[in-house]
């Protein structure tokens, strides 16, 4: 059974001037401070330093050999989202990135997976890139947990979503855009806070707002970082559905309980305690192997939580290691 890994990130090593070819101003940059290493600029703000493992494929081959990793998903850096800026400049930008994404996972020798990135805030726009990436060699489609205040059960949203599972598109959801502030702007606590409750607000949507009831049940979908902070806390949400359905059912016809045999999370917890509550609430079948590679805040050597884990069986581990991603992945 392949180890195949599902939450990767790419950076290209550099990309046209985003204002002379979309329009608009403020755009990421990158500034290039040695052949290993560059930093992502947001105009003059230092964004996030990235090293050759972001655009390498002999890098990141380098790597997987040595943490056993057969096959790596990857997919976009948030950042490069756009969502806030006109439905246009989106799909430019989205055309620029998913084409040079390709470039990269093409010196992967069929290891390396593409999936791309769409204008989310326009779902026309964004289910005709889809087409055109699914046809040029993408696997699948990355989206941010939220375009602006509308979130996954947007109509927008859920007309996207409805082609993803007419097409057969598997879906990664990965927070972004998290709100900042006095208390957020320290210790990194976006990321390590606002992050989980990002991703679990959207699990949320999905299932409050209706969609689980309303998209095909093909549609395959998963959620970074072990769908944040949603296992640990199903049974408030659970609790609050019977109890006070007035206000929390929404459009959902069923417990939130029901509906963790819709979407798939991936194993990014860190210990096996946690693992093993992830495994609990979804279920063997439904968490992925996923490791955030190449950024410091992810796992490595990839799927280390998975093998210390005593308390899964072989067929379970073969399963979160690779057997349930190929089943994501429809393959």
């Amino acid at each position: 059974m392949p180890v195949v890994d599902v939450h990767t990130h790419v950076v290209p090593k550099g990309w046209p001037d985003l204002a002379a070819a979309c329009g608009g101003s403020g755009w990421p940059w990158l500034r290039v401070d040695s052949e290993r290493a560059a930093m992502i600029m947001v105009g003059e703000t230092e964004f996030r330093p990235i090293g050759a493992r972001c655009w390498d494929a002999p890098a990141r081959l380098a790597d997987m050999d040595a943490d056993g990793v057969d096959v790596q998903v990857v997919s976009p850096t948030p950042v490069f989202f756009s969502y806030d800026r006109p439905a246009g400049q989106a799909v430019k930008v989205a055309r620029i990135f998913n084409d040079l994404a390709l470039e990269v996972t093409a010196a992967g020798g069929g290891r390396l997976v593409p999936f791309c990135q769409v204008p989310l805030q326009d779902p026309d726009a964004a289910c005709a890139e889809l087409d055109r990436c699914l046809s040029a060699g993408h696997a699948g489609v990355e989206i941010g947990n939220h375009v602006g205040d509308r979130d996954l059960d947007d109509e927008g949203v859920v007309q996207f979503l409805t082609h993803c599972a007419e097409v057969g598109a598997p879906v990664f959801v990965h927070p972004w855009d998290m709100p900042g502030g006095p208390r957020l702007d320290r210790w990194m606590a976006r990321w390590l806070t606002g992050m989980p409750a990002e991703t679990h607000l959207s699990v949320l949507a999905l299932i409050l707002g209706g969609v689980f009831d309303r998209v095909p049940d093909t549609l395959r979908i998963c959620f970074a970082h072990g769908g944040g902070s949603f296992p640990f806390w199903l049974g408030r949400a659970d609790n609050a559905w019977h109890r006070r359905g007035d206000l929390v059912r929404g459009a959902s016809s069923a417990p939130p309980s029901s509906y963790v045999d819709r979407f798939h999370v991936d194993s990014v917890v860190f210990e096996p305690a946690a693992l093993r509550l992830l495994v609990d609430t979804m279920g063997a079948e439904r968490v992925l192997l996923g490791s955030d590679y190449p950024y410091p805040l992810g796992e490595r050597p990839v799927g280390q939580v998975v093998h210390r884990a005593d308390f899964l069986t072989d067929v379970q581990r073969d399963a979160l290691l690779g057997g349930n991603a190929l089943r994501f992945l429809g393959r």
